[in-house]
């Protein structure tokens, strides 16, 4: 045991070479410090349409100007201003007076049809492309009342509006599985990086010919990068509480994450052990995780899936089952990769 502590102990000492790793480490302690402040900006990209305040003038021309002027009054942030015809509204938004063109015609079927001018590829274009969606779509659905009576048959309902905050969703289907799943990621790539560094640098045999085996290097450089990732992760979520973002269940989730890190480890090793070039190995390595969590990524009950619903205190038995079979298969995984390792050796 002192000598697997013993090289845990200069793994994590040399941790202060790895610039890539510390950057990485950098970036999510800014993020947890400031995700209070940092979560408006990013719900803008994710969900555009959650900005408050964002507000658009829409220049309409065409023979459905009056019907855009109702649905604007039902669209907070959005107002249409009505212009004889289409060049007239296009000459306004050139000269910076609208924010768009809504140019409609309608045919003698009574169809509408509507062409939109936006700016093209500035910082404000994904709002008004936003709200002039939103714009629209409240056209269709006032259209849709006003010929539901002329149907033959009833159109099937629209579902719901969901007033569920997309802050709310963007901090626990997002931001917290981030900070959670990428200490995983940083210990894989950490431990792939020593055992090749190792074989490149020829110190693997000086660390074999010392009073140590093989399986206590590997469990020892294990035991470094799986370390790390718990205590990574409870910061994180001290740091997002202390943001006052509420996270349940913590023990759980560090359970969880510290089971995929073992799992996510441990493929890094067989990894390292097939491939000692570094660049082949990283390579491989990457492709792994990507393939291991997209899998994952598209079950029902996957690791950010698990772990949002632990964090919003919604989690079922069937979660708890699922915490501990992703345990069971980790460590089933490392026993083997260990094993292996220690008879095979690492190859050249």
């Amino acid at each position: 045991m002192d000598s697997r502590l013993t090289i845990a102990g200069r793994e994590l000492a040399g941790l202060r070479a790895e610039k890539t790793i510390l950057l990485a480490i950098g970036i999510q302690l800014f993020i947890a410090m400031f995700s209070s402040f940092l979560v408006v900006g990013l719900v803008s990209m994710y969900d555009p349409g959650a900005l408050d305040g964002a507000e658009i003038e829409v220049a309409a021309a065409g023979d459905a100007v009056d019907d855009l002027e109702r649905a604007a009054a039902e669209v907070p942030g959005a107002s249409v201003t009505p212009y004889e015809d289409a060049g007239a509204a296009r000459s306004a938004f050139e000269r910076n007076a609208a924010d768009a063109v809504v140019v409609t015609s309608r045919a003698e079927s009574g169809r509408v049809s509507a062409a939109v001018t936006a700016p093209d590829a500035t910082v404000e274009t994904t709002v008004i492309v936003v709200q002039l969606r939103e714009l629209l779509r409240t056209y269709e659905l006032n259209e849709r009342d006003a010929r539901a009576s002329s149907l033959e048959e009833s159109p099937l309902p629209l579902p719901d509006r969901s007033d569920t905050s997309p802050y709310f969703t963007f901090t626990y289907t997002v931001l917290i599985p981030l900070l959670v799943f990428l200490p995983v990621f940083i210990s894989g790539s950490l431990i792939v990086d020593s055992i090749t560094e190792e074989l490149d640098q020829g110190t693997m045999e000086l660390l074999r010919v010392a009073p140590v085996t093989l399986a206590e290097i590997v469990d020892g450089k294990a035991a470094a990068a799986i370390g790390i990732a718990p205590g990574q992760a409870l910061l994180w979520l001290l740091l997002l509480e202390a943001n006052g973002t509420s996270v349940a269940n913590v023990g759980p989730i560090l359970a969880l994450m510290t089971a995929l890190t073992t799992l996510v480890v441990s493929v890094a090793v067989g990894i390292a052990a097939v491939a000692p070039d570094r660049q082949a190995a990283q390579l491989l390595y990457s492709v792994a995780v990507l393939v291991l969590f997209g899998g994952a990524t598209a079950m029902a009950g996957g690791p950010a899936n698990a772990v949002a619903r632990l964090a919003i205190d919604s989690a079922d038995a069937t979660t708890g089952v699922l915490v501990v079979a992703y345990a069971a298969i980790a460590a089933a995984a490392y026993l083997g990769v260990r094993r292996v390792v220690a008879v095979e050796g690492f190859g050249r």
